[in-house]
């Protein structure tokens, strides 16, 4: 593990607007799991961040590459989500191609060195994977309106759907689509059978409940914690590493807007719900363990392709609405909820007027024996990646959102035409037929990995 915790002070992006970090409640941290079968190395990182931007994913693959001698189409590196991380887009959240500042930098650094550190501790070991279910934190946070209803988005445009609707329950019809609750788990453990590392895979976006300017790694880290308590062995040198990364989860979050309202409701003390939502986790990813059957020697594999897709841009009638907005607007506009978030979209449209007419998306497949690993710079609706699990040859696949770059929101194209806040411009970066392009591609890259022939080699896996 690497720590990536910033200097107080930094200011922390989860958010419309930034805002000052006061405290740090717990710490930061890229967590790093190598395995090799003796003739394939791979890398995956998860690290505590609302995002693994564009911007530092070729720099950072680079230093690693430099340091351990690992291809980039080798190395997954994915964000947690936390909202309570800096920001690693730099000096803007929409300005491209700008210098790295010196968090970056940092990140970037950290990031290699903590590959690198568990290259240094590699070890013969065997690996296993199962699935579990943890139904009761996951909701779709989109809503269909009730017919006839709708909303404005800060565009102007009419939509079918509203995100987060907790004040238009009275108006809200069904969820606009589905949640997956299933657990996915991937545990190494030594030949002499203590635990090495665990990967667990859940698809919730992040719970939240923190203080006011608190640095925190929400559940992720509570997860992580739990886990290692759980597995440290006496003198284990070097310690138990457990880890969560963050699926196909786009349009789900914790909150049950079907019953927002009714009475005796729990309400929640800072940090209380990530604590009850990580114990939980903790508990099934454990239960699921216990059934795992564990392989001495699985082949590796990966690849890894850069797909070329339209960038959204805002439209003429766009830009001149947000330049007469940004204009006029009263000197009260910042007090004003709803004129806020308008004139927030409204910079962001002239920023993103500036953005180049396309957009590069990393999609990377990787293989451990008959499971499959498939990963997107996004944050993937559930129904995309229950899609990519239909589609994949692997018995099992687990998906990775927020990987290797950052393009924002990745609705379906049904999905786009309800509207709803993961469709706004600047908001979902790719064009709006984007997913069926990168589910097929996707499955392309994973057929390719699981038709490959391998020779066992006894060396096996470790972290």
């Amino acid at each position: 593990m690497s720590n990536i915790t910033p200097f107080l002070g930094t200011d922390l992006i989860g958010g419309f607007s930034p805002r000052g970090s006061i405290h740090i409640h717990d710490d930061l941290f890229a967590r790093c799991l190598v395995l090799d079968d003796g003739s394939t190395r791979l890398a995956i990182v998860i690290i505590d961040n609302v995002k693994f931007p564009t911007e530092i994913h070729l720099p950072t693959k680079q230093r690693i590459q430099q340091t351990s001698g690992l291809p980039p189409e080798n190395i997954l590196i994915a964000a947690t989500h936390t909202h309570s991380a800096p920001s690693l887009r730099g000096t803007s959240y929409l300005k491209l191609n700008e210098p790295l500042d010196e968090y970056q930098q940092f990140v970037i650094h950290r990031i290699a060195d903590g590959v690198q550190r568990a290259i240094n501790n590699l070890e013969p070991a065997r690996i296993g994977w199962g699935t579990g279910a943890l139904p009761q934190h996951v909701f779709n946070r989109r809503w269909l309106l009730k017919q006839g209803q709708s909303v404005t988005s800060p565009f102007g445009e009419e939509e079918r759907v509203a995100t987060n609707p907790g004040g238009l329950l009275s108006q809200i019809d069904k969820p606009a689509g589905p949640v997956n609750p299933g657990v996915y788990v991937l545990s190494v453990r030594s030949q002499a059978g203590h635990p090495i590392a665990l990967l667990a895979n859940y698809w919730l976006h992040y719970v939240g409940g923190v203080g006011t300017g608190h640095i925190s790694a929400d559940y992720f880290g509570v997860f992580a914690r739990e886990l290692n308590r759980l597995h440290a062995v006496p003198g284990q040198d070097p310690p138990f590493v457990g880890i969560l990364s963050n699926g196909a989860s786009g349009d789900v979050n914790n909150n049950d807007y079907a019953h927002y309202n009714q009475p005796g409701r729990k309400r929640y003390a800072r940090y209380e719900k990530m604590q009850e939502v990580a114990s939980d986790l903790t508990r099934e990813v454990m239960r699921v363990e216990k059934n795992i059957s564990y392989r001495d020697w699985v082949p590796l594999g990966a690849a890894a392709q850069t797909m070329t897709l339209k960038r959204r841009r805002p439209s003429m009638a766009q830009v001149w609405r947000a330049r007469d907005l940004i204009q006029n607007a009263p000197p009260i506009a910042e007090q004003d909820r709803d004129l806020s978030r308008r004139m927030v979209f409204a910079r962001r449209a002239l920023e993103a007027e500036l953005w180049p007419e396309t957009a590069e998306a990393y999609v990377q497949a990787l293989r451990i024996g008959d499971l499959g690993l498939a990963a997107l710079p996004f944050e993937t609706f559930v129904e995309i990646g229950f899609e990519i699990q239909e589609q994949s040859p692997f018995k099992q696949t687990f998906v990775f959102g927020l990987a290797n770059g950052d393009l924002g929101y990745l609705p379906t194209p049904r999905q786009h035409e309800l509207g709803g806040y993961e469709t706004w411009l600047t908001v979902s970066h790719a064009e709006v037929g984007a997913s069926p392009k990168l589910v097929k591609k996707l499955t392309a890259l994973l057929g390719r990995l699981h038709k490959e022939t391998h020779i066992p080699n006894p060396t096996a896996n470790g972290q």
